[in-house]
């Protein structure tokens, strides 16, 4: 208990003094040459500092949602070796199922249009 207590309390004041040191060590002197964007040593054609469109978001969260249904739906042939192949292929359907219904939920909301 003693062993444990110590790397909790020496793990916490490390942080805390490492915390500490990263506030004060780096020097904040932007200038005009820091602030501006690099784009190859020409200048700069509009400001870098643009907000992106949600449409980019959106896009990128449905490219890593079907990416992540693709790699846990990867084993299921392999699910036939299995004890009790029928339940996983049930788990299986219902993700797809889920899946599915968000999708054409999104679809009918208008979300996936690039345009308005």
């Amino acid at each position: 208990m003693n062993l444990l207590m110590t790397i909790v309390t020496t793990t916490a004041a490390l942080s805390v003094i490492l915390l500490l040191i990263s506030f004060w060590l780096p020097q904040m002197s932007p200038d005009h040459e820091k602030l501006s964007p690099y784009e190859c040593g020409f200048d700069p054609f509009c400001s870098a500092r643009l907000p992106f469109s949600l449409r980019f978001f959106l896009v990128a969260i449905l490219f890593l949602l079907f990416d992540l249904e693709i790699a846990l739906l990867l084993p299921l042939p392999w699910a036939n070796q299995l004890p009790s192949p029928t339940l996983t292929f049930c788990w299986a359907t219902i993700v797809l199922g889920l899946l599915t219904i968000g999708l054409i939920y999104e679809w009918l909301q208008g979300g996936l249009e690039w345009a308005e």
